[in-house]
């Protein structure tokens, strides 16, 4: 049977089957059941076959499954999105564009996009775990904060230790699947004072409340295909994301591998591995206090998270 793994506002867990809930009696630290995934895996099955005490699906009560202890993101991992940002930024226009049609240089950008997914590395980043909230909570928007957006996007949960390990290995150290939102700073992300020191991912990324998270791990034994999935956000009923994740240029597999080169995953960790085309950046639209978003990935769930001004 086909669920995901969910937490309740009261701190219960719950197996999430269609629009059933299953409660999984005395596990209320989900990460705790991550810590040893591959025992806790046949036994929630065995929960979710049985289907004692099973409710209907109550969406609004799923907080948070649990606060990661480390959260990776990849940046400019989506095809279609990089070369929006590049065609569309005249501050992304190098000696190179110089003489060239529209034509030309979308031409030479989708050249360079096709050698970044078959050769290049994952540009990484690092999120703080005070920024994680619930599918349903509130995201604060900052008061030093002008342009806050959304970047709804697959998010990986790390079910077993993972160091040095080959693209090959990689999806047996996967616990499953979520649905994860990087809001940004997007003004913040490079500083003004001295643009040459780089992205200032503190300031871009990591106010809190800036990643809902949830509404529930599906195990990847239930995803047939995680490079085909739809990510949709909408903004007060506006959709601006519906995207597959077929468009993600460097794949889950060796995002994990270079992370693993780098770091020590551990069962619980998670990976943003990127928002597809359709950020508020692109439309010049940005978060406004009073604001809905409804995020969804494919059999993952929905995120709602209202927006509210910094008190």
């Amino acid at each position: 049977m086909t669920f995901g793994l969910a937490k309740l506002r009261n701190g219960g867990a719950v197996l999430v089957a269609g629009d059933r809930m299953v409660p999984v009696a005395g596990s209320g630290d989900l990460l705790a059941l991550l810590d040893d995934w591959e025992a806790t895996l046949p036994r929630l099955e065995a929960i979710a076959a049985a289907g004692e005490g099973a409710v209907p699906l109550d969406g609004g009560a799923l907080a948070a499954p649990y606060v990661p202890r480390q959260i990776f993101c990849t940046g400019a991992n989506y095809r279609k999105h990089v070369i929006g940002l590049i065609m569309g930024d005249p501050s992304m226009r190098t000696a190179a564009d110089e003489g060239e049609t529209d034509e030309e240089r979308l031409a030479r950008v989708e050249k360079m996009m096709d050698e970044r997914a078959n050769a290049a590395l994952p540009y990484c980043f690092i999120k703080l775990p005070s920024c994680v909230v619930g599918p349903n909570d509130q995201v604060v928007l900052p008061r030093n904060v002008q342009k806050p957006d959304w970047e709804l996007e697959l998010g990986v949960v790390i079910g077993k230790r993972a160091r040095h390990v080959t693209p090959e290995q990689a999806m047996d150290h996967v616990a499953g699947f979520v649905v994860v939102n990087d809001v940004t700073a997007r003004e913040h992300i490079f500083r003004r004072d001295n643009s040459a020191i780089g992205a200032d991912w503190l300031s871009g990324k990591c106010f809190p409340t800036f990643l809902p998270f949830g509404p529930m791990i599906v195990p990847r034994q239930f995803v047939a295909d995680p490079y085909d999935l739809t990510i949709r956000l909408a903004v007060n009923g506006k959709v601006y994301q519906d995207e597959s994740t077929r468009d993600m240029m460097i794949s889950i597999e060796r995002q994990l591998a270079y992370l693993s080169d780098r770091v020590e995953l551990t069962p619980g960790d998670v990976i943003c591995t990127g928002s597809p085309y359709g950020n508020g950046s692109a439309f010049g639209v940005f978060l406004q206090p009073g604001d809905r978003m409804e995020g969804s990935i494919t059999g993952l769930g929905t995120q709602r998270n209202p927006c509210v001004a910094e008190g």
